[in-house]
């Protein structure tokens, strides 16, 4: 029987990723995985979080930029400069996606902006514009950080609780939610682009993927006209859904129906609390919240945490302990599902859509600095001499010593 490696999902597509920091890469890297040829084009001076640290790997590359740049082939090229913009046009012939989180007007000023020069040089190209606020509007063209986005888009009024005050998200979900967002603008393109044979132009901004995600609070506005607030870990529609002690450390507990509830205070050793009229059903124990706390933390006081979550799900009802990074990677399930991928030297998260037939594969590390600009710059047709010409005048860079023998 022949065996062989299978071939991603996007396999024979191409994408020219001009990103930095976080949404963009991030958006890359999944396409990435799924078999995407993913050319990431940094500046000179290269792409910013590769100095957001410590920490460092040994080749002095932050772990932040480390996390979001995996299967990618990387170059360095100046587009300031216009034989940069040249090699950029150059690779464009013979790309599907491009991705760019330029502010707004640099390709403009550059004079390879898409409504002007690409969409007609390029006709089946898909460009991907990321943003902070979008180009127009009361706030378009300005910047836009993930957790100056979560202020502003309203994450920080409803996370925290009412000790801690308005608190950011600890995961930077404005850019990761941005990133998804643009990597399914990016598919229904390409699958719009199979049936017209035309490539377009498309815009996801930080700002708008932050509002889109604020669920259930804005639905909960737009109908009760309650102004939302501090939920710490509560839920603002479903009680129990809480975190709670136990006699060895905290746990989860999430509770969506009156059958669930039932479960878990019969499992605890109260079923009577199934027919207290203050949590009998969901409207009224969200209206007995501290009450129904208070009993629960006192029957959870006795058990083991770990063990008592254990028992719970095996009854159908969703719960599980509190647990630190270090032991979420190395948590045998986590191991189970495939969920960290290791290269060489290099660890990070896998990705976690699962195709069947055309299974994600992780096989490139982070590209370093310019790793991959003299092959790149080959397959475009250009010989050792103009490469090293251009290395010289400081259009593209490339790994020390790199094209010290050609």
């Amino acid at each position: 029987m022949n065996v062989t490696t299978p071939i991603g999902a996007l396999d024979g597509l191409k994408v020219i990723d001009l990103t930095r920091v976080l949404g963009g890469p991030f958006c890359t890297q999944w396409l990435g995985d799924h078999g995407a040829d993913v050319i990431k084009v940094e500046p000179p001076q290269g792409d910013e979080v590769r100095h957001w640290g410590p920490p460092f790997d040994d080749n002095r590359t932050s772990s932040y930029f480390l996390g979001v740049n995996r299967s990618k082939r990387g170059i360095s090229i100046d587009l300031r400069q216009e034989a940069g913009r040249g090699i950029l046009l150059k690779l464009l012939e013979g790309t599907d996606v491009l991705i760019e989180n330029f502010k707004i007007g640099t390709l403009a000023k550059w004079g390879i902006d898409y409504q002007d020069v690409l969409k007609d040089r390029f006709p089946r190209l898909i460009h991907c514009r990321i943003t902070g606020f979008g180009a127009d509007g009361p706030l378009g063209g300005l910047p836009g950080y993930d957790a100056v986005v979560q202020a502003m888009a309203g994450w920080l009024s409803i996370n925290g609780a009412p000790e801690s005050g308005p608190t950011r998200l600890g995961i930077p979900m404005v850019d990761i939610g941005t990133g998804l967002s643009a990597a399914f603008g990016i598919l229904a393109a390409l699958y719009e682009r199979e049936q017209s044979g035309r490539g377009q132009f498309l815009e996801v901004s930080l700002y708008d993927a932050a509002v889109s995600m604020l669920f259930p609070h804005a639905s909960n506005w737009f109908v009760g006209g309650k102004r939302p607030q501090l939920q710490g870990n509560q839920h603002p529609n479903v009680a129990p859904y809480d975190r709670f002690r136990t006699k060895t450390g905290d746990v989860f507990i999430g509770v969506g129906n009156d059958r669930q509830f039932s479960r878990l205070v019969t499992v605890l050793g109260k079923p009577e609390l199934a027919t207290d009229q203050r949590f009998a059903t969901m409207d009224v124990r969200n209206a007995h919240r501290p009450a129904l706390k208070s009993e629960l933390e006192a029957l959870l006081a006795y058990h083991d945490g770990e063990k008592i979550c254990q028992i719970l799900m095996k009854k159908g009802v969703p719960a599980g302990p509190v647990l630190e990074v270090p032991e979420v990677v190395e948590h045998p399930h986590t191991l189970h599902r495939n969920l960290v991928v290791d290269i060489g030297g290099y660890r990070g998260l896998a990705n976690p859509v699962k195709l069947a037939r055309t299974p994600p594969s992780s096989k490139k590390a982070p590209p370093r600095f310019g790793e991959d600009t003299r092959d790149v710059l080959t397959e475009l047709g250009l010989t050792s001499e103009e490469i090293k010409d251009l290395l010289a005048r400081g259009i593209v860079s490339a790994l020390a010593n790199d094209f010290a023998e050609t």
